[in-house]
């Protein structure tokens, strides 16, 4: 399994609330890839499984 950063969508400090950010999948195959969410002291990394 290669690991390689392909995006990064957000890199900046925001104040506290909800926020939303679009994903353009149509530069990749399809294929597994892991994408993750850091926020303080909070990370999480999930699957996304790409179908094109």
């Amino acid at each position: 399994m290669l690991r390689r950063e392909i995006y990064v969508l957000v890199n900046k400090q925001q104040s506290v609330g909800n926020y939303e950010v679009e994903f353009d999948a149509s530069g990749l195959t399809s294929g597994i890839y892991f994408y993750r969410i850091q926020a303080g002291e909070f990370v999480k990394t999930k699957k996304m499984i790409l179908l094109i």
